[in-house]
């Protein structure tokens, strides 16, 4: 009994930390519709600059501690003000996604500052003054500062609902979540409400980073830590709710604490099987409900998918000349950079297929990345499977995954559909990551080499283009089919395409299926390209370089994905051997400058400048004429 209290009381602690950064995300979310991936970093910059503020005042003293703590959670604030105002006040306009690919380059530029102000090394921070000491609870000792955490979470959550409540600003928050066209339309200045929104959003996450030094040491790595979870959070609580926020977070925290003790061995996936459970119950989350209001801000003009013109035809032929010939040109390393980026290619084309015709935001494509790759380890190291045998083991495996898969996710839209999709790719990694006796663990599954005929790297080369190749103009044709056609009227106006007589959830369904098939080549082409396989090939950071290259080239173009996976890939290699040190530096700054430039994608943007340039040509004749 008296652990059970122990551990009810550790799970109510954290759940307390957790809501403090998961409530300034879920109102930012519910007014402004961003989705802030750069959330984590304010969380971590509250950690770092409380240390410094409180190591300067003198940690001794409760002024200095708590005066470093508020103080910092208010320089946070600032400096999230200045990120709104800066940078996403520009871009409000444009999809949603791109916001995300925004705040993400953010993420990238702040982790590079903090390596730069305060080094790669773990900073300890000291104990609160005032909670140093310890409670005896049933024969337990229970640190002090623990029970003010518990006792700060509802605290926060009662000061939030009497600002929400009882004052004209809380009330045009409120009504802001419900509809802000409806706000702006009534008067209201809605670039103050937002930076005001962003600025307690950003002080909650830096109050939060802050209260962290006396229970762990700060370091790089808190931001992407805590992210995902917050997240979690906010989508169980339902987005925009922030009792739903500290609802969720008490069943997370306590679910979390008992699990080390009950099943230790879903520890690193409990709160994403949590999620996937309610998301599947409960599609809006425990406290969430359908918004009324349009769900995805200001309606903006996206160029039509049309069928490639004769100049794109040409332009695609020569590039597919140039990587023919490319091998005799490049040395070793270049033609190994080449086969990485054709397969990523793929990838990239793949998780298109259900973003651009289908609108199915997906956080988690790498599951099926991942899959495709173990599926043909596998059979090479429990089968003695060749590489052809494997090649065809790689699609099936990541195919069956995206039936099951997408049987739950195609019934959601939105950030849900997008999470749960993140909960399943993760409940697939952690299988991966612990299954030892099947996949080697963290150790992965070493020696998946390809055939005696391929193993040279220019001919695996030729092979994974030949491959990659045929897999995107299949993709293609299919999005210039029927089907095509009937995926997006299924995007576009699914109530329409209902009457119609089509069946907008199968549509979907099969389109999942389809990508997945299509991810699965591609990661059995990168299994035997490496030539091996581990965890981190189904991890977060691998859908989200999917992302980046989707979002990059442009989703509502079939040439998007393809010149976003090479702009990623060059980008990447290129700043990782010329600036080593602080490449993401580069890179997050790189990534924000052309959201800002092309709020489309690369292609996206010319396309519709193109299309702007053509009306404009056609205009100037009609004018002629009333002139």
């Amino acid at each position: 009994m008296d652990l059970i209290f122990i551990q009810m009381l550790n799970g109510l602690a954290s759940a307390s930390s957790l809501f403090l950064v998961a409530s300034g995300l879920s109102i930012i979310f519910g007014v402004t519709r961003v989705v802030n991936f750069a959330h984590g970093s304010f969380y971590m910059l509250g950690a770092y600059i409380a240390w410094t503020l409180v190591t300067r005042f003198g940690p001794a003293s409760p002024l200095g501690f708590w005066g470093g703590v508020i103080l910092a959670a208010l320089l946070v604030g600032v400096i999230g003000v200045l990120v709104e105002v800066l940078l996403l006040r520009r871009i409000y306009h444009a999809p949603e996604l791109f916001q995300l690919l925004a705040t993400f380059g953010v993420v990238l530029m702040v982790q590079d500052i903090a390596l730069a102000v305060w080094g790669p090394q773990d900073l300890l921070g000291p104990r609160a003054p005032g909670f140093r000491s310890f409670l005896t609870i049933f024969g337990n000792r229970f640190p002090t500062y623990e029970l003010f955490l518990i006792c700060l979470g509802p605290i926060v959550l009662g000061a939030l609902w009497l600002l929400f409540n009882r004052t004209r600003w809380g009330t045009l928050v409120r009504a802001a979540t419900l509809d802000r066209e409806m706000v702006g339309a009534l008067g209201v200045n809605q670039r103050m409400l937002f930076t005001s929104v962003f600025f307690l959003g950003a002080c909650l996450a830096g109050l939060g980073g802050a209260l962290q030094l006396p229970r762990e040491a700060v370091n790089l790595h808190m931001d992407l830590s805590i992210i995902a979870e917050a997240f979690v959070v906010v989508v169980v609580g339902g987005l925009g709710s922030v009792t739903g926020a500290y609802l969720a977070a008490v069943i997370i925290g306590v679910m979390h604490a008992f699990g080390i003790l009950i099943f230790p061995k879903i520890t690193l996936v409990l709160v994403f099987l949590i999620m996937a459970v309610v998301l599947v119950v409960r599609p809006h989350g425990l406290m969430g409900r359908k918004p009324s209001g349009p769900q995805h801000g200001p309606a903006v003009k996206e160029p039509l998918l049309s069928p490639a013109t004769r100049e794109v035809k040409m332009l695609g032929a020569a590039a597919l000349a140039v990587l023919l010939v490319a091998p005799a040109l490049l040395g070793a390393y270049g033609v190994s950079l080449l086969t990485e980026l054709v397969i990523l290619t793929l990838f990239a084309a793949s998780l298109h297929f259900i973003m651009g015709p289908g609108g199915l935001a997906s956080f988690g494509h790498a599951a099926y990345f991942g899959l495709g790759a173990y599926g043909a380890a596998l059979a090479a190291k429990w089968l003695a499977a060749p590489m052809l045998a494997g090649m065809v083991v790689a699609p099936i495996f990541a195919g069956i995954a995206g039936v099951i898969f997408g049987w739950f996710c195609v019934r959601l839209s939105g950030v849900y559909l997008a999470m749960l999709t993140l909960a399943f790719a993760q409940i697939a990694w952690s299988v991966a990551f612990q299954w030892v006796e099947l996949t080697g663990g963290d150790n992965g599954i070493l020696g998946v080499w390809p055939a005696q005929w391929a193993s040279g790297k220019v001919v695996y080369y030729y092979l994974a283009l030949i491959l990659c190749t045929a897999a995107v103009l299949a993709l293609r044709a299919v999005i210039f089919a029927p089907f095509g056609y009937a995926l997006r009227a299924g995007r576009d106006s699914p109530v329409r395409a209902e009457a119609i007589g089509l069946n907008v959830t199968r549509i979907n369904w099969a389109a999942f299926i389809v990508a997945a098939v299509a991810a699965g080549i591609a990661g059995g082409l990168y299994a035997y390209f490496k030539g091996s396989v581990f965890p981190t090939y189904m991890a977060i950071p691998k859908s989200v370089d999917a992302l980046l290259m989707v979002l990059l080239g442009g989703v509502q173009t079939v040439t998007g994905p393809i010149v976003g996976a090479f702009a990623f890939v060059w980008m990447q290699d290129w700043l990782v051997r010329a600036v080593a040190e602080y490449w993401r530096l580069v890179l997050g700054a790189a990534i924000v400058v052309i959201v800002l430039a092309f709020p489309q994608g690369l292609v996206g943007s010319l396309v519709a400048w193109r299309e702007r340039r053509g009306d404009a040509d056609a205009a100037e004749p009609v004018a002629e004429g009333a002139r």
